[in-house]
This record gives structure tokens, sequence and C-alpha cells, in this order.
């Protein structure tokens, strides 16, 4: 029972140190950092605290410290099953799912059939299961990205479609009433006027895309994938009962995830900043 003891007092020492840096987190960037960093890593002394200290079954819930292990002596492998599915197959089909969703809610904007007509049909699609729809694109597509990248342009097409579709509808009145008094054009009114409006719309569609896009490209080879993969590694470490491996890709997800949300981020800050949700944000 060390263990647990030991990761409770340092869970109570972790917590006192961060009550302390929230007090003063508005004064430095630095700290303002620090205080989720801190929050992690007591997460992961309290995991592997409790699975040693109670002795829990590594097929249950590895431990941490087992799970580096499984992510040190797998580097290659892991790095491996990343490009597969983070670069071939979820970045690939979040750019042409994404990019096709703009063009078509800016087509949607200038043609009120198309509203009335195809956003019904894109709800009824958004709604369907991806357990539902994985395999018939792993069958039409073929078992190597290209599937993948198919499931992940139909889950990220529609949030980003809804989105941008409502942003393009966010210019204020005199603002349009006044691109037309100049004689603006379509086009004109479109990039100077209602894209830029519509950016922080398009921002947050991006960015719920971003998991969306991750969890379609795993989930996809699940139902079919050459010898690689993150999804395809989950399956087989499972039927193996190799759990760490099993964490340790969940892991590589995460972070990957994570880091993708965080550029979404950063360039919406970037291109939004006039926006008052960015505002007093450092």
């Amino acid at each position: 029972m060390s263990w647990l003891l030991g990761a409770i007092v340092f869970w109570l020492a972790a917590w006192a140190v961060n009550a302390r840096l929230a007090r003063e987190a508005g004064r430095s960037r630095l700290v303002r950092a620090l205080i989720p960093a801190l929050f992690g890593v007591t997460l992961l002394v309290l995991w592997e605290g409790a699975v040693r200290g109670l002795n829990v079954n590594p097929v249950i819930l590895p431990a941490p410290s087992a799970i580096w292990g499984a992510i040190a002596g797998n580097l290659g492998m892991l790095r491996e099953d990343f490009m597969q599915t983070i670069f071939k197959g979820a970045l690939s089909g979040y750019v042409i799912g994404c990019g096709a969703a703009v063009l078509t809610a800016i087509a949607i904007d200038r043609s009120p059939f198309l509203k009335r007509g195809l956003l019904p049909i894109g709800n009824f699609v958004a709604a369907l299961p991806i357990v539902g729809i994985a395999p018939i694109l792993v069958m039409w597509f073929g078992f190597d990205w290209q599937s993948k990248a198919a499931v992940v342009v139909v889950m990220v097409f529609f949030p980003v479609l809804v989105n941008t579709v409502a942003g393009l509808g966010a210019a204020e009145r005199m603002q349009r009433d006044l691109m037309k008094t100049w004689s603006a054009s379509y086009a004109q009114a479109m990039l100077k006027l209602r894209l830029p409006a519509a950016m922080p719309f398009i921002f947050n569609g991006l960015k719920i895309a971003t998991t969306l896009a991750l969890i379609g490209a795993i989930v996809a080879e699940f139902f079919g994938s050459p010898t690689r993969g993150m999804g395809f590694r989950i399956s087989t470490a499972v039927g193996q009962l190799a759990l760490p491996l099993v964490w340790a890709e969940i892991a590589v997800a995460a972070l990957a995830g994570s880091v993708f949300y965080g550029l979404v981020a950063l360039i919406e800050k970037g291109v939004t900043f006039w926006h008052p949700s960015q505002r007093g944000r450092a």
C-alpha cells in the first residue's frame, strides 16, 4: 500500500501548489501553462499508485510506467501506425472534407434551392452511425488509406458545412447594405465582408472536425486495413491481451489530436484576432 499512500500524499501536495498557482495565474504565461501540466502529472502519479498499490491486473488497467515502456519499445511501429492513420487517412480526409464543405456552403448561400434541398439531406447523412458507413466505404475504396480518408470526409463534411452556412449569414444587414451601396459584386462582398465575418463559425467547425477526423480514421481501420495503422494495431493487440500496447496507441492518438486541435486554434487566433472571443487571451 506504500505506492497508494505515496500517490495520495503527492496529490495533496500538488493540490496545494496548484491552488496557490491558480491565484497567481494572471501574472505569467508560464504559470498558466504550469497549472494543467502539474494537474496532468498528478493524475499519472495517482494512476500509477492506485494500480501498484491495489495490485490491479495489467489486463484490466496497465500502469503508466508499463504504457511508457510499450511506447519506448515500439517506437518504429508506432511511427509507422501514426503515418498511416494520421497523415494518410485523417489529415488527407480532413483537408478534402473541410475544403469541400466550405465550397459547398458558398454554393448553398448562392442558391436558395440548394439551401432547402441539400441541408436536410446533410443532416440525415450526418446522423448515420460511423460503424454502419465505414464497412461500406472500405468495400468501395479498398483496404488502404483511401477508404479511411473517405470515412473522414463523411464525418467532417457536414459539421463544417453547417457552421460555414451559419457564418455566412453572420454579417450585419447594415454592412451588407453598405456593400450594395458601393456596387460591390457578390464575389467582392463574399471575400471582403462575409467570409471574414464567418471565420469564427468556420473555425468552430474546423476544431470540431479535428477530433472527428481522428475518430473516423481509427474506427475505419477496424473494418479492414493493411497490416499497419492505429485502429488495426488496437484491434489486434486487444485480441492478444497486449493492453500496454493498446494504451500506447491511445496515448499517441490523444497527443496527436491535442496537437492538431491546438494548431487549428492557433491559426484561428491569428485569423480572428479582431473577434471578441479572442480578446484577453494571451
